[in-house]
């Protein structure tokens, strides 16, 4: 909302300029020299607000839209993990929930569950359908930047119903980080290097 209206700002000045313009001369009767150069100024100055927030609409791109996930926040570790891997979860996840736009994540790690954090869905349990065996098969990550528009979204009723985006990243051979957003399109290439990085780093510490 505040960059929509820092957008809209120049536009919203610049017309109230023009409109007090047009008023003061209506209003005087008698107009100096002065006064005429004041108000050609002062229209030149408005027009160009205006043309600037013009300008801003087209340049400037449109952020997502973002929305409050459905679902508690939560936290949960399985049980009968070692401390060290309970302790590089909890610090992978809490980077990616307070650094990127993820506001739910799941970590699946040889046919389990090992971490649920951020807003969590009622369903825990996680069974590999389409999307997930390929990531697991393929050794690739899948982002589906708006994952309302995709058929296979589905399969992901494990993250909060209204999951605006998913990223996949495969952890590696065994398993995959499943990050939900909360703004479609709103991962960026930076975000998915830095998410490949934690991965590398999380499959070292699961493997061992």
């Amino acid at each position: 909302m505040t960059n929509d209206f820092l957008r809209r700002l120049p536009i919203v000045v610049g017309g109230l300029g023009a409109v007090l313009l047009l008023i003061n001369r209506l209003l005087t009767p008698d107009i100096t020299d002065s006064q005429a150069r004041a108000d050609v100024l002062g229209v030149i100055l408005s027009a160009v607000l205006i043309l600037i927030g013009l300008l801003w609409q087209q340049v400037q791109p449109r952020l997502p839209d973002a929305v409050q996930l459905v679902g508690e926040e939560g936290f949960v570790l399985a049980p009968d993990l070692p401390e060290t891997v309970k302790t590089e979860l909890a610090w992978a996840s809490h980077l990616l929930l307070t650094n990127t736009v993820t506001r739910s994540l799941v970590v699946y790690y040889q046919g389990k569950v090992l971490l649920r954090r951020g807003i969590l869905a009622e369903k825990s349990e996680v069974v590999p359908r389409a999307i997930l065996k390929r990531v697991l098969e393929k050794q690739k990550p899948v982002y589906l930047v708006d994952l309302k528009v995709y058929p296979g979204r589905i399969e992901f009723d494990y993250l909060p119903e209204n999951t605006q985006g998913v990223i996949c990243q495969p952890i590696g051979k065994e398993g995959v980080f499943i990050l939900g957003a909360n703004a479609p399109r709103s991962y960026t290439k930076q975000d998915e290097i830095w998410i490949a990085g934690i991965a590398d780093k999380l499959a070292v510490t699961l493997k061992g």
